[in-house]
């Protein structure tokens, strides 16, 4: 079915408004994330900083997850503009196991530092775990917005969407990748200014 001049007009001014949306939406959280570490160097010239605090190897895992899960996205992405549906699918179902087992990764870690008694809240807590607890609890609640998407994305794929329009695989792959970034930004981040 061929469109209209109008139509493939209308078609392309939706998909550039939704590219911008998302673009907007990832601005709007790495904004979020740099205030919240700008906020990090600060406090670290308080005298009730923790010093020698070190990362559980639990975040090192989770990084490794998010590196994968951007290369499991990105051949994802490629098998579908070649047309090869059942490797996209897997791809994408490998994507989706990296993302929860980065998830569980960092509930790991989460119990490493309690077990090692550093605290979110109340008397034993300080402004460092504070600081981290809220910058990983937050990335992950965007990470679980990715999965949501991801599950979206799968499903439309099975059913075949994405033959002849792939702009939500695209935008999906986007977020992704973003979620990817901002992780290795935060992991780089807390290993350096500790």
């Amino acid at each position: 079915m061929e469109l209209s001049e109008n139509e493939n007009e209308i078609r392309l001014k939706r998909i550039k408004a939704k590219k911008m949306m998302l673009l907007f939406s990832m601005l709007s959280i790495a904004m979020t994330f740099a205030g919240l570490t700008s906020a990090y160097i600060v406090s670290k010239s308080r005298p009730d900083w923790l010093k020698d605090f070190e990362l559980p190897i639990a975040f090192t895992l989770s990084t490794v997850f998010i590196a994968i899960s951007s290369l499991s996205i990105a051949f994802a992405k490629k098998n579908l503009n070649q047309n090869n549906s059942s490797k996209t699918n897997f791809l994408l179902l490998i994507t989706f196991g990296l993302g929860i087992s980065f998830v569980a990764s960092q509930f790991i870690g989460f119990n490493k530092l309690i077990s090692s008694g550093y605290f979110f809240t109340g008397a034993q807590s300080t402004i460092t775990t504070s600081f981290l607890y809220v910058l990983t609890v937050l990335h992950l609640a965007h990470l679980f917005a990715g999965l949501i998407v991801l599950i979206v994305v799968i499903i439309n794929n099975y059913k075949n969407k994405y033959k002849t329009e792939k702009l939500g695989f695209e935008l999906a792959v986007t977020f992704w990748h973003f979620l990817g970034i901002l992780w290795l930004y935060l992991f780089v981040f807390f290993y350096f200014f500790r």
